[in-house]
């Protein structure tokens, strides 16, 4: 019945020697949580890719100035654009949720694009920085998740 007796002054803490023996303890987390890292990156992702999407319906809508009317365009090309405003939105709400299907679109979406511009340039013209910029992002996806993944070993 002793341990049950009220304890004065509050509870005990343990000292450095009896903590070393006690089963609750953890290795100590690394400095950088790899994990954290990449769900603010998918986050970030997520809003460009979110104006990408939202360029394109502006682009269907008619909303972009000085912009050639979409009825216009030709069939292909109308085509690319309405794939890329639903595509690029959908991989935008799979990012900022930090889910697993939300990369797998944002990958599609983003090699389809790569793919797009470097095979038929007539049909979704990109500048070299912004393929650039594109191809860049998909390795620091594959390098943060890569780290993630290391760190929940």
């Amino acid at each position: 019945m002793r341990s049950l007796s009220k304890v004065r002054g509050g509870p005990r803490r343990a000292g450095p020697e009896e903590t070393a023996d006690r089963i609750e303890r953890r290795a100590p987390r690394p400095e950088t949580r790899w994990d954290v890292v990449l769900v603010w990156l998918m986050r970030i992702v997520a809003v460009v890719w979110m104006v990408k999407g939202l360029s394109a319906w502006a682009e269907i809508l008619g909303a972009r100035p000085n912009a050639a009317p979409f009825e216009t365009a030709p069939i292909g090309r109308q085509a690319v654009i309405v794939y890329f405003g639903v595509i690029n939105l959908l991989a935008a709400v799979g990012l900022w949720l930090a889910t697993a299907w939300g990369g797998v679109v944002w990958l599609l979406a983003a090699t389809s694009a790569i793919v797009l511009a470097l095979l038929t340039p007539q049909l979704l013209p990109m500048s070299l920085p912004s393929l650039a910029f594109d191809g860049m992002i998909i390795l620091v996806y594959f390098t943060v998740s890569w780290l993630a993944s290391r760190e929940l070993r």
